[in-house]
């Protein structure tokens, strides 16, 4: 069996969170497993340190993030293009997107050095910008994503549609379209249901509010389409 390896990353501006990231470190150096972590993050003896870039976590068995969940959302774009499990730890305010609690800190280190813990896959959003037909940008998202009015003044017209059929149209700031992993924060803040992580759809709505939701049958795809001054959002269901 090869060399384990944990990649370890923390939200620097926390001193409690560099503090537990160098307890996790340790802990796991010690078992026998090897640690990295980001370059310019926090300094543990006998750790790798990496770039932050898409092979950070390369060949790695599980990244570890310590933070809020904008320090999940950062690294899970380091764990994704590795195909590599990705777990947090809540040393936010809220922790909407985090598997552990700071009080669980010991115990989760040690279900990882004894291999006690199972995979969860989300579903994610891949979104693609084209304008006449010509692609901008492509990205992807693990909570939601957005389309939004450039200045405050101004109104900007959305039309949804599924499969190319069209489903509602409004307008307003603009249109917030969120994963089950996205819909317990957003979604559900603004009154709308939160959807559980194995449950294959996506949600819909205003960015000002009200809620739509849309079944999925695989991972979601959503292509953006600047039409006139008219934004057309399409789902693959």
């Amino acid at each position: 069996m090869g060399q384990r390896t944990v990649l370890v990353t923390a939200h620097t501006g926390r001193e409690n969170a560099m503090r537990s990231a160098r307890f996790v470190a340790g802990r796991l150096t010690a078992a026998g497993i090897a640690v990295r972590t980001l370059a310019g993050e926090f300094i543990s003896p006998s750790a790798q340190e990496v770039p932050p870039s898409d092979e950070a976590a390369e060949g790695a068995e599980l990244v570890i993030v310590l933070g809020g969940d904008g320090s999940l959302l950062r690294a899970a774009e380091l764990s994704r293009p590795a195909k590599v499990p990705l777990i947090g730890v809540n040393l936010g305010h809220v922790g909407f997107l985090a598997e552990a609690e700071p009080d669980g800190l010991a115990d989760l280190v040690e279900r990882v050095v004894a291999r006690d813990y199972a995979v969860e896959e989300r579903m994610t959003i891949d979104v693609t910008v084209r304008r006449n037909g010509t692609g901008l940008a492509s990205t992807w998202a693990l909570n939601e994503t957005t389309v939004e009015k450039a200045a405050r003044e101004r109104v900007i017209e959305v039309i949804i549609e599924v499969d190319g059929r069209p489903l509602s149209r409004w307008g307003g700031d603009g249109v917030v379209c969120s994963t089950p992993t996205g819909s317990t924060a957003g979604v559900a803040g603004s009154g709308g249901a939160a959807h559980g992580a194995d449950q294959r759809a996506r949600t819909v709505r205003p960015a000002d509010g009200g809620v739509a939701a849309i079944g999925a049958r695989d991972r979601a795809h959503r292509g953006v389409r600047d039409i006139g001054g008219r934004f057309v959002v399409r789902w693959s269901a």
